[in-house]
């Protein structure tokens, strides 16, 4: 027997009823998650790489640091970047007054970069992140790899002093 037009069309009424609609209430939570994910991690600030085997200097200097190139020199090893180029104790070892695997690293991360390809005879920006009791012939060492490599404007991380400090010693 032949179901009733009506019938028929109840059934694709039901059929059609039947699909579940778009929870718009979890998409949006999910975007609300994102916006504030990406607000909160869009800091102007730049954070250089912490490294926890180092102990940075202190420093009163107020101007914040470029996005640049790291050299971290920890008491063992020297990292560029965080990957290790040499040892420190090598480092020191070796007579000449470039060290060559650095330098080699130097010149691989600068063709690397199309802005600093560009810069030419104004040399490149690179930070040194070193240990505070490192010694200042290694420091000597590095800071002439790095005029080698055409990496001129050399900053040094520390640590910046709270203002409440400096003015509780100052007195």
């Amino acid at each position: 027997m032949s179901a009733s037009r009506r019938a028929r069309r109840m059934e694709r009424h039901h059929k059609l009823r039947k699909q579940p609609a778009l929870n718009l209430v979890s998409l949006m939570d999910i975007f609300t998650i994102l916006v504030f994910f990406l607000l909160v991690n869009s800091s102007s600030s730049q954070q250089l790489p912490s490294a926890k085997d180092l102990k940075l200097p202190t420093s009163v200097a107020k101007k914040a640091p470029e996005e640049t190139l790291v050299i971290a020199v920890t008491p063992v090893d020297i990292l560029v970047q965080g990957r290790r180029i040499i040892g420190v104790d090598a480092a020191l070892a070796d007579t000449d007054e470039v060290i060559q695997s650095l330098k080699t690293e130097l010149e691989l991360q600068g063709s690397r970069s199309v802005l600093a390809r560009n810069l030419g005879a104004e040399g490149r920006a690179i930070t040194i992140m070193g240990d505070e009791n490192i010694p200042y012939q290694l420091v000597r060492k590095i800071m002439k790899t790095c005029q080698q490599a055409n990496y001129t404007k050399i900053a040094f991380a520390a640590n910046q002093i709270a203002k409440s400090k400096l003015n509780g010693e100052s007195q």
